[in-house]
């Protein structure tokens, strides 16, 4: 059966250029100039040629497709990382495909070893991974970390570990001297990383912390800690992330605890909605959307054998202060 509407070859006649140039333009951008390029894609709109994505999918391994691993597409956080990642792949004539590891390792590798050969790459974003099966797959196909730091591969981390410091000092600031530390996952590379910020700056700095967890990175994990934390004897709380905080707050709040007159809590990611709580969420703030985007442009420079910068990125947080930290009601 013939294909209907315009081919390769009315956008070759329309442009003035080989029909292969205009194939390989489609095929392998990378490989044609900007200029060129530009000029095939303005004929092809002009004359309203589609290019068929399957045509790029055939070959193994060429597919113009890259993969998002993410922990749990639930999670506010994932949403300005996905957002930024596809607006950057799409500027780099990429197709973003979305995976969904369900806070389950199991899963992730699963989908992982059936799913990448059919793409380009990968990005695993907080992965649960051990780093061996990690450096397995890195054999097969190129990938880059994010918020997880793995050896002769790229990776993109915010420095929430730094920013727990900050939440520290801030609580110490206020008169704290004991706190607790919410913990996330028991497999997460970062909530160690995050424990271990709590823990280094409380002990600097006198203040007792305390390691309660793990819970599930979400308000039920957040509601289970709140039930812990009311038996300790802490004043102060900072969790793994905003979902747990935020599900710790809702759980204080039916308990008769007033946050921050008797208790402070800090998130962590400042999610969309952190702002929204009552009282609104101190939390560590890191640029999401500049992670995700930095993130595809390592990948891409991996797959072109282009210089991609640092093997590891370290993105700056900082401490956003709201209404849910404040000085204890009383010395302990």
């Amino acid at each position: 059966m013939g294909r209907s509407g315009p081919t390769i070859y009315d956008v070759a006649r329309h442009c003035g250029l080989a029909a292969s140039t205009v194939s390989r333009t489609f095929a392998h951008p990378s490989r044609v100039n900007p200029a060129t390029r530009e000029k095939v894609r303005a004929a092809a709109r002009e004359i309203g040629y589609t290019p068929k994505p399957v045509a790029r999918a055939e070959a193994p391994g060429r597919a113009r497709t890259l993969m998002l691993v993410v922990t749990d597409i639930a999670n506010p956080y994932y949403a300005p990382l996905i957002k930024a990642a596809q607006a950057q792949a799409l500027e780099k004539d990429y197709a973003l495909a979305l995976l969904d590891s369900d806070e389950s390792p199991r899963i992730e590798v699963s989908n992982l070893r059936q799913l990448l050969a059919t793409t380009s790459g990968a990005i695993l974003a907080t992965s649960r991974l051990s780093d061996e099966v990690i450096h397995q797959l890195a054999q097969h196909r190129a990938l880059v970390m994010v918020n997880r730091d793995v050896r002769g591969l790229p990776s993109l981390v915010v420095d929430t570990a730094g920013g727990m410091r900050k939440a520290v000092r801030h609580l110490a600031a206020l008169g704290h001297r004991h706190i607790a530390y919410l913990a996330g996952p028991r497999n997460s590379w970062i909530n160690s990383a995050r424990w271990r910020g709590v823990h280094d700056e409380a002990a600097a700095l006198g203040v007792e912390a305390e390691f309660l967890g793990p819970h599930a990175p979400n308000r039920q994990g957040g509601q289970e800690a709140a039930d812990a934390l009311i038996l300790r004897r802490c004043t102060a709380a900072i969790a793994y992330n905003d979902l747990i905080a935020i599900g710790a707050l809702q759980r204080l709040r039916t308990a008769g605890v007033v946050v921050p007159e008797h208790f402070s809590l800090v998130g962590c990611d400042d999610i969309f909605g952190a702002d929204f709580t009552g009282p609104p969420l101190t939390t560590i703030s890191g640029p999401t959307e500049l992670v995700g985007k930095r993130a595809v442009d390592a990948l891409h420079a991996r797959l072109t054998h282009r210089e991609a910068g640092p093997p590891s990125m370290l993105f700056d947080a900082h401490l956003v202060t709201r209404g849910s930290t404040g000085p204890p009601a009383h010395d302990n």
